[in-house]
């Protein structure tokens, strides 16, 4: 039975990024593959790792596309169900002033229509880590999907990996997406959060907001993307600030795959020390001190923790020994 090193499960969706404008304001758009998930596992496979895919893309020119791209990044794709009663999420990233503006097509997208009973599990049971983003938990049927599939995971002792990706539009208000977005947390043992989605959630500096990570949701490892500083990276056994390479910016969309891929391609499974982190207390928001997450008792042994720390710390993006 093939083993892969990790399954992910959200959105498929076309990415339209602007080119130029025309004399009256109207944007030329090129269409690129996109979505969180299917970029953290293509960049995964770059770096040599196996990786599959649950999903849905509607049965249109463009989830067809879709697929294919997938499956020649060398990703495991049976996982992906292709609707035609529903059209594949299209997202519209014109430059407003210069920054990103997003728009979607999602009233529903295929994406959001996703059922647990159409997920593939056994590529669950074949992985060593599941990840999942904020996104699956936007809209029903996708958001009770993603929590039973993320439920199943943590029920094989798969580690856990989260990524919040925050996106406005496609909330129905700031109170459902910090709901859902401090329930992810809570699931996960590696997390990637943004400055400003840190600030969104609790509205404190990366050192704090890692510490709630790992000390009220249980996070084994915190990684937290700080634009051109950097990142700064705690788990139980210390903490560092990695800076951010010299670069030219041309699209932020993809920051978090650059974080986390490294560690995660090279991170293995090991058995957890005794007495390691995960006794969650239950994310909070910073006007609440009620207790919401995982009891000691369910929260399992961290595998991992130590290896995705040693190598998110000993090598860069680039394979180059630090």
């Amino acid at each position: 039975m093939e083993m892969y090193d990790l399954t992910a499960m959200g959105e498929l969706l076309i990415d339209f990024t602007q080119l130029s404008t025309d004399g009256e304001g109207y944007p030329t758009l090129a269409a690129h593959p996109g979505g969180a998930p299917g970029n953290f596992l293509a960049a995964l496979c770059r770096y040599g790792a196996s990786a599959a895919f649950l999903g849905k893309v509607g049965d249109d020119a463009f989830g067809r596309l879709l697929v294919d791209t997938l499956a020649r990044a060398g990703i495991e794709t049976r996982g992906i169900r292709v609707d035609p009663t529903v059209f594949t999420t299209l997202a519209f990233v014109p430059l407003v002033d210069g920054e990103r503006s997003f728009s979607f097509a999602r009233k529903p997208g295929a994406d959001t229509l996703l059922r647990f009973d159409e997920l593939e599990l056994s590529l669950i049971d074949q992985s060593r880590a599941f990840h999942f983003g904020a996104l699956s938990l936007t809209d029903e049927p996708a958001r009770s999907a993603t929590r039973q599939a993320v439920t199943y995971a943590r029920a094989q002792g798969k580690l856990v990996t989260f990524d919040p990706n925050y996106r406005p539009p496609l909330w129905r208000s700031e109170a459902q997406a910090r709901a859902e977005t401090l329930w992810g947390l809570e699931q996960a043992d590696v997390v990637k959060l943004s400055d400003e989605e840190l600030s969104f959630l609790w509205g404190c500096t990366p050192e704090e907001g890692a510490r709630r990570l790992r000390e009220e949701c249980g996070v084994a490892l915190a990684m937290i993307t700080l634009g051109p500083q950097g990142c700064y990276l705690e788990n139980a056994r210390g903490a560092c600030r990695v800076p951010a390479p010299a670069v030219r910016p041309v699209d932020s969309s993809t920051r978090w795959h650059t974080t986390v891929v490294v560690p995660m391609s090279q991170a293995r499974p090991q058995p957890a020390a005794s007495g390691s982190g995960g006794q969650g207390r239950g994310c909070s928001t910073p006007s609440s001190s009620t207790a919401r997450g995982p009891s000691s008792s369910r929260r399992r042994a961290i595998p991992s923790s130590a290896a995705v720390w040693q190598a998110s710390t000993a090598r860069s993006p680039s394979g180059v020994e630090r």
